[in-house]
């Protein structure tokens, strides 16, 4: 962040929203556009999303945000474990405008290596079943015109 922050990255139009699976962690997708594309979006969101070992939680709470820099913040989502959780309808819900943004989401392939240790036969049981993993699009709801796939291929 810092980095970003002090170096003449170019900046375009619109926010972007980088999903990541830790509120701690800086997204893999983040890290590949700045590499690969060499820009940053005028605003940048970090976002969380969460599930509680509650059934089904109020709105009033679910999304919380930090203001990270002027141009990143970092946004928590919480769902209920009953809950289907549709992430661009709490971001509404919480007054985030969605017309201009692009939600980027990280996707790693998973690829058997003769070298890596584990037996072969297990290669062939956990590849497919990482295959067959529901999508995160799907799985939050995020318009397909409005998501980036950055993907990175991992070596098991």
């Amino acid at each position: 962040m810092r980095r970003a922050k002090s170096s003449p990255v170019p900046r375009v139009p619109g926010t972007a929203i980088f999903l990541s699976g830790s509120s701690q962690d800086v997204p893999a997708a983040l890290l590949h556009n700045l590499k690969h594309n060499k820009v940053l979006h005028e605003q940048n969101v970090i976002l969380t999303v969460m599930t509680e070992e509650v059934p089904r939680l109020r709105d009033k709470g679910r999304v919380t945000s930090e203001t990270l820099s002027d141009r990143f913040s970092r946004v928590t989502v919480q769902f209920g474990f009953m809950e289907s959780p549709s992430v661009p309808k709490a971001l509404r819900a919480a007054g985030f405008d969605l017309n201009d943004v692009s939600f980027f989401l990280s996707r790693r392939a998973l690829q058997a290596s003769a070298q890596s240790g584990l037996p072969l036969w297990q290669d062939y049981i956990v590849i497919p079943m990482a295959r067959s993993a529901s999508d995160v699009s799907d799985q939050f709801c995020i318009p397909e015109d409005q998501a980036v796939e950055v993907g990175a291929r991992i070596t098991i």
